[in-house]
C-alpha cells in the first residue's frame, strides 16, 4: 500500500533487450531490426577472437573489425575509431565485450551518430546508459546524450563463461555500485527503488555462484539479469560521490574501471548512509543484512576475491590530495555534504585497505 502523497516522474529508455541462453544466435535478426547493412565491430586487443566468431554470425552486414578499445576511452582511441568507421562507411557500430568496447561504441555513436548494438561479456552495465565517458589530458569527462544508448543489447551467459573469476567479482561489484547511488538518487523514483533492490539483490546473490563455478550458467544468468536491472538505474538517475571518486580515480591516474568500483563502493556508501536511510533499509532487504550494508559489501568483496584497496591497484598515497581536489572542483549531487576532510578520510581508508567506517 503506497502512502499519498505519491509523485514522481519516470522516463523509459527506448531500447530492446534480448536475455538468455542462446541469445546471441539472434544477433543478424538484431542487426536488421535495426536497419543497419554495414556493422564496425569494436572490442579490446584481448577479445579478438569472440570479437571474430560474432562477426561470423552476422556475416556479410559486418564491414570491419577494430580491435583496439582501451580502458576509459582514451581521445586518440576515440579518433583512430570514428576514422575507421567513415573509411568503411559504417552505417552502425557492434561493441563485444565489455565498458571499454561499449564506450568505445557511444563516443562513435555520439561524434557520427552511429547506432550501436551491444554484446555484453561482462556484468558492469554500461550497454542500460545514455552515459559517455572520454579522456584527455588525464581528466575523463562525462555526459549524457540519448544517442550513445544502444539500439539492441543482447545478453547471453554463455559469452561471459570464459570471464576470469577476478573479473567477474569486480565487473558485477561496479553494476551493484550503479543500483546503490540510483537509491539515494535527488532524481530516483519509485520504479527505480524497485528495480535497484531486485538487481542487487541478484547479483549479490549470483556473484559467489559464478566466482565457484564458472561454467555454471544458471548463476551467470542471473548475474545478467542483475547487471541489466543495475545498469538501467544508472542510465535513469543523477551520478552522486561513488561514481565522481571513480571517475577522477581512473582520468587521472589510470587505475583499472570495475577493480576501482569495487574498492570504493563500501566506503563511498558508508560516507552517505547516515544520510540515505531509505537506501540503506533497501539495501538490507537485497542484501540479507541490516543496519550497515556497507559493511556487507566490503565482506562480500573479500569473499569474492575483489580487491579491497587503491593502493592495489596503483595508487600512490601522495596522489589522494590531487584525487580530492579532483572530486571537489565539479561536485556531483550527494545526499552528504562532501568535504575537503571528509574525502581525505574516505580515500585514505580506501587506498589503505581498511574496513570502511561507519
Amino acid at each position: 500500500m503506497v502512502n499519498a502523497p505519491f509523485a514522481f516522474s519516470y522516463q523509459a529508455l527506448p531500447m530492446r533487450v534480448v536475455m538468455g541462453v542462446r541469445a546471441l544466435d539472434r544477433l543478424a535478426d538484431e542487426i536488421d531490426r535495426a536497419g543497419l547493412k554495414r556493422v564496425m565491430v569494436l572490442c579490446s586487443p584481448g577479445q579478438r577472437e569472440l570479437a571474430e566468431t560474432v562477426a561470423g554470425l552476422a556475416g556479410a552486414r559486418v564491414a570491419d573489425i577494430h580491435p583496439h578499445a582501451r580502458v576509459h576511452v582514451p581521445a586518440a582511441s576515440a579518433a583512430a575509431a570514428r576514422r575507421r568507421a567513415q573509411e568503411v562507411n559504417a552505417d552502425g557500430c557492434l561493441a563485444v565485450g565489455g565498458g571499454s568496447a561499449i564506450g568505445l561504441g557511444k563516443i562513435v555513436a555520439l561524434r557520427h551518430g552511429l547506432p550501436v548494438i551491444a554484446v555484453p561479456t561482462t556484468y558492469a552495465g554500461s550497454e542500460m546508459t545514455p552515459v559517455w565517458g572520454l579522456t584527455e589530458n588525464g581528466v575523463k569527462r562525462t555526459g549524457r546524450d540519448p544517442r550513445v544508448l544502444p539500439v539492441s543489447v543482447l545478453y547471453d551467459p554463455a559469452l561471459t563463461v570464459s570471464l576470469p573469476a577476478g573479473v567477474s567479482a569486480t565487473s558485477g561489484m561496479n553494476a551493484i555500485a550503479h543500483a546503490v547511488e540510483a537509491l539515494y538518487a535527488p532524481d530516483a523514483s519509485p520504479i527505480i527503488d524497485l528495480m535497484a533492490e531486485e538487481g542487487v539483490r541478484a547479483l549479490a546473490g549470483a556473484l559467489p555462484d559464478v566466482v565457484a563455478d564458472g561454467a555454471g550458467l544458471d548463476a551467470r544468468s542471473r548475474a545478467q539479469y542483475g547487471a541489466w536491472l543495475c545498469g538501467a538505474c544508472l542510465g535513469a538517475t543523477t551520478m552522486s560521490l561513488h561514481h565522481k571518486l571513480c571517475h577522477a580515480l581512473g582520468g587521472a591516474l589510470d587505475l583499472p574501471h570495475a577493480p576501482t568500483h569495487a574498492v570504493v563502493l563500501p566506503h563511498a556508501l558508508a560516507y552517505n548512509q547516515g544520510a540515505a536511510p531509505k537506501a540503506v533499509a533497501a539495501l538490507g532487504r537485497a542484501l540479507g543484512a541490516s543496519g550497515d550494508p556497507a559493511a556487507h559489501l566490503w565482506d562480500l568483496a573479500g569473499r569474492l576475491g575483489a580487491p579491497r584497496s587503491l593502493r592495489e591497484l596503483g595508487m600512490a598515497q601522495d596522489d589522494i590530495d590531487r584525487i580530492v581536489a579532483i572530486t571537489l572542483a565539479n561536485p556531483y549531487a550527494n545526499p552528504r555534504p562532501v568535504t575537503a576532510d571528509g574525502l581525505g578520510r574516505l580515500l585514505h581508508a580506501a587506498w589503505s585497505g581498511r574496513p570502511p567506517a561507519r
